[in-house]
């Protein structure tokens, strides 16, 4: 099992930037495929990127494609969200997640309790 704790959430201007960390517990870190949600106020969560165990592979969201990136610091047990030229329509709860699948964008096996986003117009 694993233990996920979100951090870096807050308030942004629109065109401003944002970097979410996730810090996971347990020893099998690196054998998890990591992935960010989002879930914005009367919407259901949505994928938004993954990375593969070994950061080789990342997959993103169309919505987040070019703005986004995901990475991964096995050694740190820590996967990270970097956001750039943020969007009012970015503005949601952010969650990590973790699965021992490759495909996860249906959603994880171990989720976080989340960070807020508030991106301001």
């Amino acid at each position: 099992q694993v233990q996920l704790v979100e951090s870096g959430g807050g308030l942004v201007q629109a065109g401003g930037s944002l970097r979410l960390s996730c810090a996971a517990s347990g020893r099998t870190f690196s054998s998890y495929t990591m992935a960010w949600f989002r879930q914005a106020p009367g919407k259901e969560r949505e994928f938004v990127a993954a990375i593969s165990w070994s950061g080789g592979s990342t997959y993103y969201a169309d919505s987040v494609k070019g703005r986004f990136t995901i990475s991964r610091e096995n050694a740190r047990n820590t996967v990270y969200l970097q956001m750039n030229s943020l969007k009012p329509e970015d503005t949601a709860v952010y969650y990590c997640g973790a699965a021992r699948r490759t495909n996860v964008r249906q959603g994880a096996d171990y989720w976080g309790k989340g960070t807020l986003v508030t991106v301001s117009s």
